[in-house]
């Protein structure tokens, strides 16, 4: 059996949706532009050095899910998937996951971005399974601001990849095949872990360790 897992940002998109999600608020005028975008930029840059507190990135990047009704928020995200995330799909990608589904058992997107923003991605590449960091709800629906559970990042990918196969009935133990795709250096502990690691459009370290491990890799055009 096989298992094909994919990372989301810098992978299947052309560009990283949390980031890109910020920036959008901002240009709504959620927050203020100038000092959000900062932030942003400079939380990006620590994940993209391999550095990032995810506790600290969570309050900041759950934060505003806590201060707006959801309604609102669906609306927002509405907007934000046609303006900018559906132009960060390429047909590269799309080609690769449906080549993907056609010859795996199981397949799923594992994202730090929590689901709020990447579900309605994970729906637009027809991928039925996502794992994502889980961002807390109330009672009433509404996004409390703090995540739920074990984010879904560095080593974090593979403890709610094996609950998420728990919950399906399955472990890792009933593929002989297991695959996973990734562009960044914070994937190398799921990278290792699966049978066949494949670095895609890979940052600068990920490179390195990929052509010292033979690892296969790929550059997914925009």
């Amino acid at each position: 059996m096989r298992l094909t897992l994919f990372d989301l940002d810098n992978t299947l998109l052309s560009g990283d949706s949390d980031f890109e999600w910020g920036l959008f608020l901002a240009s709504q005028g959620v927050h203020d532009r100038e000092a959000y975008e900062a932030r942003n930029l400079e939380f990006y840059e620590s994940y993209k050095a391999g550095t990032l507190d995810i506790d600290e990135f969570l309050q900041f990047q759950l934060g505003p899910l806590g201060r707006h009704p959801r309604v609102e928020l669906d609306r927002w995200h509405s907007q934000f998937m046609q303006r900018h995330i559906l132009p960060l799909i390429s047909s590269d990608a799309r080609d690769l996951v449906r080549t993907e589904q056609s010859r795996s058992d199981l397949v799923a997107i594992v994202t730090a971005t929590n689901r709020f923003v990447t579900g309605p991605i994970a729906a637009a590449l027809k991928i039925t399974h996502l794992v994502a960091t889980e961002p807390d709800v109330n009672d009433a629906g509404e996004f409390t601001g703090k995540v739920r559970g074990t984010p879904c990042f560095r080593e974090g990918k593979i403890a709610c990849v094996e609950n998420w196969l728990y919950s399906l009935g399955r472990h890792w133990s009933d593929f002989d095949t297991t695959v996973f795709y990734s562009d960044s250096l914070n994937d190398l502990p799921l990278l290792q872990r699966v049978s066949h690691p494949v670095a895609v459009n890979p940052d600068a370290t990920l490179r390195a360790h990929a052509e010292a491990a033979h690892w296969p890799i790929i550059e997914l055009t925009a």
